[in-house]
């Protein structure tokens, strides 16, 4: 008898999508070398948007989603991986065109996998997940630049989702001066905790320049947010300052013009955590569980919200509406 295990599934009827959770076996889920059993996942803006039919992000149901697993290997047909080893999973098509890590065994290619890095458990792992790792590219972007500590403030907006809490809390322990930006005024004391020296208003982040530059605040920019505010984020940048893009929960579409690029030489970094290159993937996850481990995130209880499976509709109800605070972390099967 096949061994059954729990998932939560996706289906559609009359063109809405209903999540519950249902007890399937591996032969339900798609080809991969390696079978995981998933200790935790999370929740990110992308997993809800693939629980709503408008979110585009699913192209066909049934379906299991979650961007994000970690666990250990129940076997593999890669001589990479063997029985008993810790692994995390993020991006590629993991819970987007391949079922995710809302499943107590999920089944992926082995060029999809990493060991965990000494020095992360594989619960502090999906509490970074993609929105952590986002956040560490987006340091590593900063960084990479030769912003320092020394060159002036940073500025983080979103600051009390996932990725912008997680990039609060590691460029805090780096020793940068951090503005936290957030239209939840009622978290700024959590912001507090986590590092930021300063909290300002959504508004305030985003106040249109009178001409096409304005005030050079920020040596550096964390934006999660995208949409209009970011041309107007562009333009306080100062003298080859740097803005790290990594969201769009604040809209697709933003206006800018060359000004900030050719007269103080400012950088746009686009941050892609779905394809990002091995070489890369392994560093940024190998100094999120070093140098850069958000130590103040992991402390902070308010911080992160820890749910069963049985849970993930409200959970993913709860960041489509903006409502989420930190991160939420999926404990899918007991540690």
């Amino acid at each position: 008898m096949t061994e059954k295990f729990r998932a939560f599934w996706l289906e559609e009827s009359e063109g809405t999508v209903a999540g519950s959770v249902q007890s399937i076996g591996v032969e339900d889920l798609p080809e991969g070398e390696v079978l995981v059993r998933v200790r935790y996942s999370d929740v990110n803006y992308k997993d809800g948007l693939a629980s709503i039919k408008e979110g585009r992000i699913v192209r066909d149901y049934p379906f299991i989603a979650g961007i994000d697993l970690s666990g250990e290997v129940i076997a593999s047909e890669d001589k990479r991986f063997a029985a008993g080893d810790q692994v995390l999973c993020t991006g590629y098509g993991l819970g987007v065109s391949h079922f995710g890590g809302y499943s107590e065994q999920a089944r992926v290619p082995a060029d999809w996998l990493i060991k965990l890095p000494e020095g992360l458990s594989l619960r502090e792992a999906m509490i970074l997940g993609t929105a952590g790792f986002t956040a560490g590219m987006s340091v590593e972007a900063i960084l990479r630049a030769g912003i320092t500590p020394e060159s002036g403030p940073v500025l983080v907006t979103g600051a009390s989702g996932g990725v912008g809490s997680v990039a609060v809390a590691i460029l805090a322990k780096l020793g940068f001066e951090v503005t936290a930006s957030s239209g939840k005024s009622h978290e700024w004391e959590l912001l507090k905790k986590l590092g930021a020296a300063h909290t300002i208003s959504r508004e305030e982040a985003q106040t249109p320049s009178k001409g096409p530059l304005g005030k050079g605040n920020w040596a550096a920019i964390v934006d999660p947010v995208g949409g209009a505010g970011t041309g107007e984020r562009l333009k306080t940048l100062a003298y080859r300052g740097v803005l790290a893009l990594s969201g769009l929960t604040g809209g697709g579409d933003f206006g800018t013009s060359v000004h900030p690029f050719i007269l103080r030489g400012v950088t746009l970094a686009g941050i892609d955590s779905v394809q990002c290159p091995l070489p890369l993937r392994l560093d940024v996850w190998n100094k999120l569980a070093t140098d850069w481990k958000p130590d103040a995130l992991f402390a902070q209880e308010q911080a992160v919200r820890e749910l069963p499976l049985e849970q993930l509709p409200e959970a993913l109800s709860r960041i489509l509406k903006g409502e989420a605070v930190g991160r939420q972390l999926v404990r899918v099967s007991a540690e």
